[in-house]
């Protein structure tokens, strides 16, 4: 993103002030400063969330050799307009920026962790489409399926070391992120968040002498698992069934979900519109004349006797509606919708009749 830089210096004292400490003040200074008024004003013992943004705000700029030589020379305008105007430190989170300084031990609230446990990031969901047949939305059906997915390194805990001891990454200090800064013209920035190359967005480092044997410091490793996918009776087309907390794990992470979504494959013979089936049948002119009857395979393999009433004749796409027979409902399969079946009327070939015969047709039509 680009940002002109302002001709006039803004103010460039405001985040000193917010903090309290000098403009010559040291980065343990900065830091010192910073822990002691953002432990007074966290949300989570009662302090003013906006105070907290603006400590956090400060400490980010100031905090960054890059940001504060822009902020000590053009000003907090210099910064908005350089950041695209999301007013610098709001490129991370003030709770990201402090559990990033105090580990998300609580940082003198006794260890609780209460704020890193609510704003723990969650992972990703992964979502499979599972393809099933009108014959298993009718009976019910389930399906055993064999997925990879990454898990915690059960030798290191997901720690990714022998000992548990990582290092905050040098490159960007824990932030899995770093801010470019690039002169491309007159008064004239170009600054881009991207992925710290050093450690890879983790914001950690490991020594290789310490890394675990298992997982070489990934802190995951591959699992196989075999899911059991209950497809229940009556369910639609593109209805998911989820699977809580089985997608792929990652430390300091809420494990994400495996959603298995359906999809409905066509059938030859039957079609569902909601809890209702339909089946075409073709019946000849005789038939459809003087009467038929034929046997139906229904989804679950019974046999259904279809047949017409006496001096009932049938037209052609007409319908027969029979209760009980279509799709049972979700959650209810005891409660089944209609069956139809559509009929279409065969007529004889041309030539088939002796005009004798079509004369005692029209006698008796």
């Amino acid at each position: 993103m680009f940002g002109r830089m302002p001709r006039k210096t803004s103010n460039n004292t405001k985040y000193y002030e917010v903090l309290g400490v000098s403009k010559t003040a040291t980065p343990d200074e900065l830091k010192k400063a910073y822990r002691k008024a953002a432990i007074k004003n966290h949300p989570d013992k009662g302090g003013d969330p906006e105070k907290f943004k603006e400590l956090a705000q400060a400490y980010d700029v100031l905090n960054d050799p890059e940001k504060r030589e822009i902020y000590d020379q053009y000003g907090e305008d210099a910064i908005k307009e350089g950041m695209g105007g999301s007013g610098g430190a709001d490129m991370h989170s003030p709770f990201d920026i402090f559990e990033q300084l105090f580990g998300g031990g609580g940082g003198g609230f006794g260890g609780s962790g209460s704020s890193r446990g609510r704003r723990q990031k969650r992972g990703e969901d992964v979502v499979h489409t599972m393809k099933v047949s009108l014959e298993d939305l009718y009976n019910g059906a389930t399906k055993k399926l064999s997925l990879s997915r990454n898990v915690l390194c059960g030798k290191c805990k997901g720690k990714g070391s022998k000992s548990g001891a990582t290092a905050t990454c040098s490159g960007c200090r824990g932030a899995g992120m770093r801010m470019i800064t690039r002169q491309i013209g007159p008064g004239m920035i170009q600054q881009m968040n991207t992925v710290c190359p050093e450690c890879r967005g983790s914001g950690e480092m490991i020594n290789d002498k310490d890394r675990c044997p298992s997982c070489r410091g990934n802190k995951v490793s591959q699992e196989k698992k075999v899911l059991e996918v209950h497809v229940e009776k009556g369910m639609q087309h593109g209805q998911k069934i989820v699977f809580q907390g089985e997608a792929d794990e990652a430390p300091d992470t809420v494990t994400g979900d495996i959603v298995f979504v359906l999809q409905l494959k066509e059938h030859p013979k039957f079609k569902r519109k909601s809890d209702d089936l339909f089946v075409e049948h073709t019946i000849s002119l005789t038939e459809a004349l003087c009467g038929f009857q034929f046997v139906l395979t229904h989804l679950d393999g019974r046999q259904l006797l279809i047949k017409s009433n006496p001096g009932e004749m049938i037209k052609p796409g007409q319908h027969k509606a029979i209760n009980d027979e279509g799709m049972p409902q979700h959650g209810r399969p005891f409660m089944k919708g209609r069956l139809f079946v559509e009929f279409s009327v065969e007529f004889p070939e041309p030539g088939v009749l002796t005009p004798s015969q079509c004369k005692s047709l029209e006698k008796i039509l």
